[in-house]
């Protein structure tokens, strides 16, 4: 791998597209934010440029004449020299199948067009983040498999590396009961500097003693036994432990048997934990760009639209129902012209908060599962196992949550209030059946409260509306 990904430096990215209105935009965008760009209008030119110089992640479009981005990304995955990289579709079309057939042919992402800075940018250092880790990854197998060879090595070779080695290192062997032949402790045969330090010893203190049980107490008592079995069985034990020792908290050792005892080598992995927490949190808070509406701060069309796809596919087998609550703030264009968009913003957060909370605590005998942002003014509750009298529960419920705000307007067409119109769709999943269909449902019901003076909820199908 010819990447050189260093954590202080940006990305070299590699551009394709054969519109270079696209390629001067995205690539304005990304000079800006520090990464390294390149930029080339045809698949061809694109599979010459990264055998010149390989890019860290290339954006790929997928319309272009001659040969598409699909053709492209086949050809980058048949070299093994360059099937490393990787490509991440950018493209107008939101096809479930061209989504697919990106991700067949070796894609790792597929970005819709009009894309968003922060959605391109979030998944970008995305698969930075494990291009580098993975390089981190290799380094460390590396440099443990090298350990492990040292390990197996004669005692007479193991001693003259001791005090070169930047890990801990150390031979026990075991002390057995005469009668009965088991092991009741180990005496340490050889210890370098490291390992003494580790506990807090020098190592004349350590060479010659009986001591390791005595020591694990104060680390992990149960550790004791499981070096006993490996001794027994020769099957060798790796894990991490936690031990503080002045700014140290975390260690790997890897233990194998050596004649009647095993030797062990440790490494201080305190830096590779804290970069693992920190790439953990850096999950957390990709998952919340992609997954959270900033505005209102619960969920996303997108959010909603994956979940509503995969309960969609359990229920088929489970023939159980799903219920769709769609919902939308009344005359919310006139709040807006009257009160300003400021105040517009403000409305949008207090209603999705106050549904969600109210949500969260309503009696239907299970919480509701996902209350989303659908658009606009437009929000969805989803109801997971739960037939139409649950909904119109809950929209019961969230009728007289919005109430409470009191949230005044004067323009509005139901009350002086806001309020909302709601459209209630309940059915039982089928093969025949798309997802969508249950969203039209909810749709029309909602067209319907609507229509017949809104502040109020209607059932998709033949039940009349309620006030």
């Amino acid at each position: 791998m010819n990447s050189n990904i260093l954590p202080d430096m940006k990305g070299n990215i590699l551009l394709v597209d054969d519109i270079p209105e696209n390629l001067q935009l995205l690539s304005d965008l990304l000079i800006q934010l520090g990464y390294t760009v390149r930029s080339v209008t045809s698949g061809r030119m694109a599979l010459k440029t990264v055998r010149v110089k390989q890019p860290d992640v290339i954006f790929l479009d997928v319309k272009m004449p001659e040969m598409d981005g699909y053709q492209v990304c086949e050809a980058l995955k048949a070299d093994k020299t360059l099937r490393h990289i990787p490509v991440i579709f950018i493209s107008a079309l939101n096809d479930v199948f061209d989504k697919i057939k990106g991700f067949q042919v070796g894609g790792v992402d597929y970005i819709t067009k009009p894309f968003q800075v922060e959605e391109v940018v979030a998944r970008l250092e995305n698969q930075l983040t494990i291009q580098r880790q993975k390089k981190l990854l290799e380094a460390e197998i590396i440099k443990r498999k090298e350990a492990e060879e040292i390990l197996y090595q004669s005692r007479a070779l193991l001693s003259s590396v001791l005090n070169s080695s930047l890990d801990g290192i150390a031979a026990m062997q075991a002390v057995r009961e005469p009668e009965t032949g088991i092991i009741k402790d180990f005496r340490c045969l050889i210890v370098n500097p490291i390992l003494a330090k580790v506990f807090e010893r020098t190592r004349e203190e350590m060479i010659g003693k009986i001591l390791l049980k005595k020591l694990l107490n104060r680390i992990k008592p149960e550790l004791f036994y499981r070096f006993v079995t490996l001794v027994e069985t020769g099957q060798s034990l790796e894990q991490d432990i936690y031990y503080p020792v002045a700014e140290s908290y975390w260690y790997h050792f890897v233990a194998v048997k050596l004649g009647d005892g095993f030797s062990i080598t440790i490494r201080d992995i305190t830096s590779r934990k804290k970069t693992e927490l920190a790439l953990q949190e850096a999950n957390q808070q990709l998952h919340q760009l992609a997954n959270i509406d900033s505005l209102t701060q619960v969920a996303n069309r997108r959010c909603f639209d994956a979940r509503l796809h995969k309960e969609w596919e359990s229920f088929i087998k489970q023939q159980r129902p799903l219920t769709l609550i769609l919902f939308d703030l009344d005359s919310f264009k006139a709040y807006n012209d009257h009160y300003g968009h400021l105040a517009g913003d403000d409305c949008l957060f207090k209603v999705a908060q106050a549904v969600y909370q109210c949500t969260r605590h309503l009696d239907v005998r299970r919480p509701i599962d996902l209350v989303a942002r659908y658009g606009g003014e437009e929000f969805v509750v989803l109801l997971v196992n739960s037939d139409i009298e649950v909904g119109i529960k809950v929209s019961q419920g969230i009728q007289q949550a919005i109430y409470h705000l009191a949230i005044p307007h004067q323009y509005s067409e139901a009350k002086d209030i806001v309020t909302v119109s709601l459209g209630i769709a309940s059915i039982i999943p089928t093969v025949t059946l798309e997802p969508d269909y249950l969203i039209q449902l909810a749709d029309q019901a909602l067209y319907n409260a609507k229509q017949q003076g809104r502040d109020r909820y209607c059932i998709a199908a033949d039940r009349e509306s309620h006030n």
